[in-house]
């Protein structure tokens, strides 16, 4: 029949037990394993069959089966010490939590994260890679910290795809519906208690989202779904897939989540004080933002100011092509009824997310985000750097190491990712509440002293074995698929050796991440993962994106060596890589490989979970790796460099890895004790947990995060409300006045221009401006000076001149005294930049006047 509705039916609940439903509906579950064995223990074999999902497992356990444990004491006692343990969590004392403790006078101030993917749990396949799991580490954290925040985005019904390869190593993309019926997602309400749709206008139409709600713990995640009534059909799969169609649907999706979201929250009754938009998939949101302000009677200029005030802007993609555009005819169609609203005409309003190129301007989203945002970060120190280089040009006149991007490492939500086994070792050896330690240097530093390396190894080959157990029952699974034969399906039952050395190499596969890097030297490729006293094996995962074709092509690569006489039962494919086989891999396998092109990998976060599960890494020296390394606790492969062609970068670096593997590497993991201990090895396990465990933690990076951007902005957004927005109408009346006047201002100065000096002697500078309508108070004159390097100077030192006298000609004279503080070529000029006392940022304006 034609479906209608989808209603799941749960059998009654014995009263003893009937939080188990509460509990099911609050993704605490997901990092509390205590909780998850209530189900699984219940009926093992079902739990597994229907993906580790709690709302479906109590609709389809028998009955009977909920009626034996409601009587069975021991069933219970765990029962009660999870509920208790729920219940404290998420009504902690009034000073319990982090964020309570430090920021009092502002848990009534709401952070709201925009991100357009959620990775919470393998359940809830509403993510496609490290974007997603990021923004559900960050909420799990923010809600263990007790931070006041909310997520929102979208709730996929058909999520990201299901992969599978066929006989010849091609992957295939199959999509299955989520209902929401089985999953942890209730309709969210307003203050009233109605049922939440929002809508958005589009070309010709309307489109409405019903906003559904997830708890993941304290924290409420508010996602969108186009997929109801009274919506055309193609609008109804608007929110179908993730990261699916062409570029108008992008630009609808974007819409949705950017403008309809902000209107969720408004329905809601909710009013953030800080707004973080997890990459430019939400920019658009800050225009929505500026569309109620203007409608309450601001200028443009005057509501961009109080958008700036509270919003940060986090880029993760370090290659142009990553960031979203869309060119002009496609923004006319979608916006020529909406900057009216905005009190802007057209060319205001591309104006506004300009972005050049050499055959044309497009919209940029990430333009659009680094404009209408206070606060910029890239997700690594590296990444940073890159970012500050790919944007400069908003920011003409600025040295690039002064481009108003900062950034905070990416880090892992720890308690989501710890195996069981390394959990229980740290209770007993380290601290029985060792997670409150989580981001301590120091504790780490000490209490990996505590471990037996014994007991580390113990627990690692338990691990190591029941990744081997997963990995052979996955291959089985998908080769009884593809039809092979009981004598092949056998084969697997064989496959991987716990005694051999496991490299894991997970991820999406784009080709800048380079899976097939081991593969240039096969020779040698095959001496190394061939040799029966040091045998070598490698597990691959990953899902290319179903328009990626040279993405694809690695997975078929890679299969047809898994399939050769050469590598078979060496090399490893598993596929439908996700959170579920995540977990198993980054606690299981030995080693773990990553060999991007440095510096196209942002961040990347897999390496943080392996290394807290004590495994070294061996990477490229770029994003969180370029930060972690220390020599001691895994391996760099190749130079801390970049190169001008990268097919001479490749080489390099595959032989540096195999140089590696050969002689560093494998001999350390198979030199022994009499007792079969890799003392050496542990060494580097150990080190791998003590420095990466805080440095990368969730924790680490969520506080950062508060302490630098949120509880700032919220503090920007307390003033910017005062008085009527005062302070937002001055600021925006001044920039205007600056930008009008600016273009006839001139800079001269005097100053010595060659010579030699003693350290602790100096030299006079003196500077005039002349310019009109502006005033001393307006501006900044700023001498900057650095080393020298090839006729090279690298501004290193700023200082500020100070103000003298108007001089008869009109001209404003600023002098300074410059002493260098060390010994060595430098150079030095002068720059003129506006200044005044409410801009949050030094450079926001990117208007600089050099002598």
């Amino acid at each position: 029949m034609k479906v209608y509705g989808r209603i799941t039916v749960f059998p009654i609940m014995p009263s003893r037990i009937s939080r188990l439903y509460e509990l099911a509906y609050n993704l605490w579950w997901s990092w509390h394993p205590e909780a998850r064995e209530l189900y699984s223990s219940l009926d093992p074999e079902l739990w597994e069959q229907i993906g580790h999902n709690p709302v479906r497992f109590l609709s389809e356990v028998e009955p009977q089966r909920l009626e034996q444990v409601a009587d069975d004491g021991e069933y219970l006692e765990r029962y009660d010490s999870v509920i208790h343990d729920f219940d404290r969590y998420m009504h902690p004392e009034e000073d319990e939590t982090w964020f309570s403790q430090n920021y009092p006078h502002l848990q009534d101030r709401t952070i709201a994260y925009f991100s357009a993917e959620f990775g919470l749990h393998e359940s809830l396949p509403i993510y496609s890679g490290g974007l997603g799991i990021l923004s559900g580490d960050h909420c799990k954290e923010a809600s263990d910290l007790g931070l006041p925040f909310v997520g929102v985005g979208f709730l996929y019904p058909q999520g990201y795809f299901i992969q599978q390869i066929n006989r010849d190593g091609v992957q295939e993309a199959l999509y299955e519906k989520l209902h929401f019926s089985e999953a942890p997602a209730v309709p969210a309400v307003d203050p009233d208690g109605n049922e939440v749709v929002i809508s958005v206008d589009l070309p010709g139409r309307r489109i409405y989202a019903k906003v559904w709600k997830l708890m993941v713990g304290r924290v409420p995640l508010y996602l969108m779904d186009t997929d109801v009534d009274p919506n055309a059909p193609n609008d109804r799969e608007l929110s179908a897939r993730l990261y699916a169609g062409d570029r108008e649907m992008r630009i609808a999706q974007e819409i949705v989540l950017g403008i309809g979201g902000v209107r969720a929250l408004r329905a809601l009754g909710i009013t953030p004080a800080a707004w973080h938009l997890n990459e430019g998939h939400a920019a658009f949101l800050s225009l929505e933002r500026c569309r109620e302000l203007v409608a309450r009677g601001l200028s443009f200029n005057e509501a961009r100011e109080v958008v700036r005030a509270n919003s940060l802007f986090t880029t993760h993609t370090p290659v142009p092509a990553g960031n979203d555009t869309f060119n002009y005819d496609l923004v006319d169609k979608y916006f020529n009824s909406y900057w009216s609203l905005l009190k802007l005409n057209r060319d205001q309003f591309m104006e506004v997310a300009r972005e050049d190129h050499g055959w044309g301007s497009t919209y940029g989203m990430t333009v659009l985000a680094l404009k209408l945002t206070g606060q910029h970060n890239g997700v690594s120190k590296l990444h940073g750097a890159v970012s500050r280089k790919m944007w400069q040009f908003l920011w003409s006149g600025l040295d690039v190491d002064e481009v108003p991007i900062e950034y905070i490492t990416n880090g892992v939500h720890t308690f989501s990712w710890i195996a069981p086994e390394i959990n229980l070792l740290f209770q007993r050896y380290l601290d029985a509440d060792w997670g409150r330690n989580v981001d301590d240097p120091e504790f780490w530093r000490e209490r990996i002293k505590l471990l037996p390396d014994a007991k580390l190894w113990e627990a690692h080959h338990q691990r190591k074995e029941i990744l081997i157990d997963y990995a052979r029952e996955r291959l089985k699974q998908q080769h009884l698929r593809l039809g092979e034969g009981s004598l092949q399906i056998d084969e697997f039952e064989q496959m991987l050796d716990p005694n051999a050395f496991i490299i894991g190499f997970a991820r999406r596969f784009a080709t800048y991440k380079r899976a097939a890097l081991l593969f240039r030297d096969l020779d040698r490729l095959k001496r190394i993962l061939n040799d029966p006293e040091r045998p070598v094996q490698i597990i691959f995962a990953g899902k290319a994106h179903p328009a990626d074709e040279p993405g694809k092509a690695l997975i078929e690569q890679i299969y047809r060596a898994s399939r050769s006489p050469e590598f078979k039962g060496k090399i490893i494919l598993l596929e439908n890589y996700d959170i579920d086989m995540a977990r198993y891999l980054v606690s299981g396998t030995d080693l773990w490989l990553n060999t991007p092109i440095r510096p196209y990998e942002a961040s990347g976060t897999s390496g943080q979970k392996a290394a807290l599960n004590g495994q070294p890494n061996c990477s490229i020296l770029d994003g969180w790796w370029a930060e972690g390394y220390n020599g001691q606790n895994g391996w760099a492969i190749g130079e801390e460099r970049e190169y001008h062609d990268q097919e001479i970068q490749a080489e390099a670096d595959s032989l540096s890895l195999y140089r590696l593997l050969e002689e560093e590497i494998i001999p350390t993991f198979f030199d022994r004790d009499n007792e079969d201990i890799p003392h050496r090895w542990i060494g580097y396990m150990k080190e791998a947990i003590s420095t990466c465990m805080p440095q990368f933690s969730m924790r680490r990076m969520v506080k950062e995060y508060t302490t630098n951007y949120y509880v700032p902005d919220i503090e920007q957004s307390i003033q910017a409300g005062d008085g009527n927005y005062q302070d937002v109408r001055t600021l925006a009346a001044w920039k205007e006045r600056i930008n009008r006047y600016w273009s006839n201002l001139q800079l001269y100065i005097q100053g010595q221009r060659n010579g030699q000096l003693s350290l602790g002697e100096g030299i006079d500078v003196h500077a005039w401006v002349r310019t009109t309508n502006l005033t001393p108070e307006d501006i900044s004159v700023e001498l900057v000076y650095g080393n020298t390097k090839e006729e090279l100077a690298k501004p290193q030192h700023t200082v500020t001149m100070k103000y003298i006298k108007r001089e008869e000609d009109g001209a404003y004279r600023f002098d300074i005294h410059l002493t260098p503080a060390e010994s060595g070529s430098i150079a030095y000029n002068v720059r003129v930049v506006p200044s005044h006392p409410l801009l949050t940022e030094k450079y926001e304006m990117g208007l600089i006047r050099w002598a």
